[in-house]
């Protein structure tokens, strides 16, 4: 079992950056592929960003290709989430997940919010 806690949240104005990242417990972070998702309010949670267990390859929503950069550390069992050019439509709680790339996941965080004002 893995148990993931988000940090780096928090308030900033379009244009600007925030890095996300995701501490998971467990000796077994370096199988898991992790992903990135979002839920905005009245919306449904919605897929942002996958990596493979190796870091080897990524996957982004066609909205924020360009903008967001996943990436892990297996030494330190974290996911990171760089977010770039940020834009209101961004704002939402962003909960990282544990699982098999880059589309099934079992294991969730308590999520971060991102505020991102216009």
């Amino acid at each position: 079992q893995v148990q993931l806690v988000e940090s780096g949240g928090g308030l900033v104005q379009a244009g600007g950056s925030l890095r996300l990242s995701c501490a998971a417990s467990g000796r077994t972070f370096s199988s898991y592929g992790m992903g990135w998702f979002r839920q905005a309010p009245g919306k449904e949670r919605g897929f942002v960003a996958a990596i493979s267990s190796s870091g080897g390859s990524t996957y982004y929503t066609d909205s924020v290709k360009g903008r967001f950069t996943i990436s892990r550390d297996n030494g330190k069992n974290t996911v990171y989430l760089q977010m770039n050019s940020l834009k209101p439509e961004d704002t939402a709680v962003y909960y990282c997940a544990a699982g098999s790339y880059p589309h099934s996941y079992d294991y969730w965080g308590q999520g971060t919010q991102v505020t991102v004002s216009s």
